[in-house]
């Protein structure tokens, strides 16, 4: 397994944010985490991302132990998140956000490869290279957001929320995207509100409510699972 989750539980304060989660991704899945606003979703990818330090359980990225590393060296080792709300920096362009993405990194000529390979995975980013990144579309900043995660060249991708106050058409485009870069060979590991555009794309699944791992199923298998169709995916 290229991830593996176990027992994990974090707190905010008093309040008890993720109950013994545990999941794993093998590499070459998208695997998308499902629930409602407050399920533990995005606390568990920033526990991945080491933005938040669980109370208990492990975190091991290809068999490694990186449950207590800093952020900057779990994506030294290969993990890098598209947070929710896009986060990409505001009074920087396009390029200079990209280059962002790669400031663990030295080699010139696989960093300008990279960011080609960026502008091919979203033209309109290309024909805004030079464009601030506080002016672009929301659908062009949520681009830019993932475009900058796969600037560190990760072999897993936390994408949290991609189609949050997007456009249908535009969400298709992002996860048609998604779906390319996983084709890539990243492993995608998928927060979205959108059930049943993950789902369709997705491998396997799980859905978390109030910090616990409810169902874990293939993901084709959730999509006609009852309790899920009239939970997540409008009956």
């Amino acid at each position: 397994m290229l991830l593996e989750v176990a027992g994990l539980d974090v707190y905010y304060g008093a309040v008890h944010a993720l109950k013994g989660v545990s999941l794993n991704a093998g590499a070459g899945e998208i695997v998308t985490l499902i629930g409602a606003n407050g399920a533990g979703k995005t606390t568990l990818l920033r526990t991945l991302s080491g933005l938040v330090r669980p109370r208990a359980g492990t975190v091991r990225f290809e068999g490694r132990d990186i449950t207590r590393l800093p952020p900057h060296e779990i994506v030294g080792l290969g993990v890098s998140q598209a947070p929710e709300g896009r986060m990409i920096f505001a009074n920087l362009s396009v390029e200079d956000n990209l280059e962002l993405g790669a400031y663990r990194r030295r080699d010139r000529p696989g960093i300008a490869a990279d960011r080609a390979r960026v502008f091919q995975l979203f033209p309109r980013l290309e024909e805004r290279r030079r464009q601030i990144g506080g002016t672009l579309s929301g659908g062009e900043q949520q681009m830019l957001a993932i475009g900058r995660a796969l600037m560190s060249r990760p072999r897993l991708l936390l994408l949290d929320e991609p189609s949050l106050g997007l456009a249908p058409l535009l969400v298709r485009e992002i996860f048609k995207t998604i779906q390319e870069i996983n084709h890539a060979g990243v492993t995608v590991l998928l927060v979205e509100q959108n059930a049943h555009m993950a789902l369709s794309v997705a491998r396997r699944g799980y859905v978390l409510e109030t910090g616990t791992v409810r169902l874990e199923d293939d993901a084709a298998r959730l999509l006609q699972n009852e309790e899920v169709k009239q939970a997540y995916l409008g009956g």
